[in-house]
Formats: structure tokens, C-alpha cells, sequence
């Protein structure tokens, strides 16, 4: 499945240096200008997982195949978006189709790189981005709540449920509070909730994107925007786009000295995906066999038949039976036949519910 990540922010504030460098291309042109990126570049990365290597070297995978995170590097974002200025109206589409949003944020200075407003104060110009973002919900909401409120009096059932999950959102908005703070109570509400495709409900990333010296430990800068991601219940990571691009041309062995010098153990991608992955609530399962070592992505609490159909929509019409064996079995006893000798190889069934870390095998019938 993969998952999309628009990247946003305003313009200048490194996005397309840092879309580059996760996506290893030099499809954005990072230009010093603002909307340089008009068209979303769109990049999918493999997700660095070191589990996929210990089981395909224990079965003697002739090819490794990581799971795919994609990005999107969304066109820089002015002031009165929610309106059309700018680019704005393509701004919040683009948005719209996205899963979360990864929010690049301006922490460092160079008197060489101009700023929109000509001042550096990342945790403003996140308000400045949610704000336009809020504005579009509220607009979507003022017509859409009454409507549904108009329906649901004369009886209609559907539009009752719609007007009661939307209107705690449209609350919210109107008190200058993003939508994701909305809580539906079951399925039911939540279907209506993310039918609603509102802007502010998506899971924000905050990125905070620092000079070199500062990518081990943050600055003030980086600091006041953990504090606003701790309020809000967002996450936040630091992230030198300068580093990342140095890192571009790097084989593995460099990048690993490269890091260390710099007081790093990991890239920012690895951090960014991580969180990611958080943000979502998303695991890994694995396919192991002797042609290819695979890893695949489903929702926490996926069921089953539901990761076979990651593979193929066949193998979740005709799912019999997952044989599933825990990763640290498979590593710890050797591989699948250890596994099955020592009666680590279980047979589960349509209610299964996914573990991070299963290596799994479908049977089914078409």
C-alpha cells in the first residue's frame, strides 16, 4: 500500500532540497524562488528496515524488496490560500489527497536565503500554513452543516450522523482548532468524519529543518516547535536538508562516517519515516523465500485477509489461512523449518489480527 506524505510549507523554507535528498532525485528544482514547485513532485522511497536483511539472509533471498513510502512536494503555500491567492487553490487539492501532512519548517539563518516575511519564526509560520488550512474547512463546514441539520430535521437519517459528527469539528474551527482534535466515538462516525476530507483532520509532521551544526541536538528555533507539536499532539523531528543533499551521492559506508562526524546515527529520511510510520499507525509483515525478501505495510489492527490483499486482490477474495511465524522466531530458530520444528509456525485464520514484524505465508483459493 505505501503510504503518501505531502510535504508542505512556505516557500523557501527548504521543501524541494529536502524532497531531493529523500528522494535521492533532482526532479525539484530547488530554485531560491517562490513556486518553483507548481506541479507536485511526486517520489516514492523504499523504507529502511533492517529486519528485511536478517531474514533474507537466513533464507537466502536472491532479491531484498522494501516497502514503499511516498512523497509528495507540494507547491509553496502564501498567505490567503484558502482564497486562490498564489497558487492556493491547487495548494489545498493537492492537500486534500495526501494521508498526512509533513510540515517543513524554516529553523535556521542565511541572510542569503530570503524568507517570505522576512523574519525567521518557524512556530508562525506553522500557524500561518494551519491557518489558511482551517479557513478552507471552515468554509467547507459552514455550508455543510446546516445542510445536513436542514436533511436530518426531516427525518433523513444519514444526514442526522453527518451533522453530528461535523458540527464538534466545525466547533473547533471556529475556535482556531485544527479538526484532527475532533473525536468520533465508532466506525460509523469515523467513516463520516474521513469522508468529510477535511484539510485539518490529517496527522501532522512537524519537520524542523536546522543548520548542520545544529542536526544532532536542535537550536531555540527547533525547540519552540517540539513545545507547539507536544501541545497539539503532533510530531516533530530535526532534519538538516543541507546535510541530507551532502548525503545524496554517498554509498552506505561514507554516509555512515559522514553521520558520525556530524554526531548522527541515522539520516533524516530513517527519522522521517519512523515518525511517519507513527503518525499513521502503520506496521510492517514480511514474505520471505528463496527468490525475494519483501516487506509490506497495513494499518495497525489490519486483520488477515486484509494484508493478503496488499499482494493481490485475489489472495483476500479466495484467504483460507495465514501461516504466520513472529520475526524473532524466524531469526531465533533459523528460518521456516526451524520454526515449524519447534511449533513456531501457526496457522491463523480471517480474525487474525497482524503483528508488527510477522513473516507471513497465504493460503487461499480463486
Amino acid at each position: 500500500m505505501g503510504f503518501r506524505c505531502g510535504i508542505v510549507g512556505l516557500p523557501n523554507v527548504g521543501k524541494s532540497t529536502l524532497f531531493n535528498a529523500l528522494t535521492e532525485t533532482q526532479a525539484a528544482q530547488a530554485a531560491n524562488y517562490p513556486f518553483c514547485t507548481i506541479e507536485p513532485n511526486v517520489g516514492n522511497v523504499g523504507v529502511p528496515d533492517p529486519r528485511l536483511d536478517q531474514l533474507a539472509k537466513i533464507a537466502g533471498s536472491q532479491k531484498i524488496i522494501p516497502t514503499q513510502l511516498g512523497f509528495v512536494d507540494i507547491a509553496g503555500l502564501v498567505r490567503g490560500a484558502s482564497k486562490g491567492e498564489g497558487l492556493g487553490n491547487q495548494f489545498l487539492g493537492n492537500i486534500r489527497e495526501v494521508d498526512a501532512i509533513v510540515h517543513v519548517l524554516r529553523c535556521f539563518e542565511n541572510d542569503d536565503i530570503q524568507h517570505v516575511d522576512n523574519k525567521i519564526d518557524p512556530v508562525s509560520d506553522a500557524d500561518t500554513v494551519e491557518t489558511e488550512l482551517m479557513l478552507s474547512d471552515l468554509e467547507s463546514l459552514e455550508k455543510r452543516v446546516p445542510a445536513a441539520q436542514k436533511k436530518a430535521a426531516q427525518g433523513d437519517k444519514e444526514n442526522k450522523l453527518i451533522a453530528a459528527v461535523l458540527l464538534p469539528a466545525l466547533e473547533l474551527l471556529r475556535e482556531g482548532k485544527p479538526a484532527r482534535l475532533a473525536r468520533p466515538s465508532d466506525e460509523d462516525e469515523l467513516r463520516v468524519f474521513n469522508q468529510a476530507q477535511l484539510l485539518t483532520a490529517k496527522p501532522v509532521l512537524y519537520v524542523c529543518n536546522v543548520e548542520e551544526e545544529s542536526a544532532a541536538n536542535g537550536n531555540a528555533f527547533s525547540e519552540a516547535v517540539f513545545a507547539k507539536a507536544k501541545a497539539e499532539g503532533a510530531n516533530a523531528v530535526i532534519v538538516s536538508a543541507a546535510i541530507e543533499s551532502e548525503l545524496t551521492g554517498m554509498d552506505d559506508e561514507e554516509r555512515m562516517v559522514f553521520l558520525e562526524e556530524m554526531g548522527l546515527h541515522e539520516t533524516g529520511l530513517a527519522r522521517v519515516i519512523r515518525s511517519g510510520y507513527d503518525l499513521l499507525h502503520l506496521i510492517t509483515y514480511f514474505t520471505v523465500g528463496p527468490k525475494e525478501a519483501r516487506a509490506w505495510t497495513v494499518h495497525q489492527g489490519a486483520k488477515a485477509p486484509e494484508a493478503a490483499g496488499e499482494i493481490h486482490s485475489d489472495m483476500q477474495r479466495g484467504f483460507i489461512r495465514a501461516e504466520t511465524i513472529a520475526f524473532d522466531d524466524f531469526i531465533s530458530l533459523g528460518g521456516e523449518n526451524g520454526a515449524k520444528e519447534a511449533g513456531k509456525l501457526r496457522q491463523e485464520g480471517k480474525e487474525y489480527v497482524i503483528a508488527d514484524g510477522d513473516v507471513l505465508h497465504f493460503k487461499f483459493n480463486v
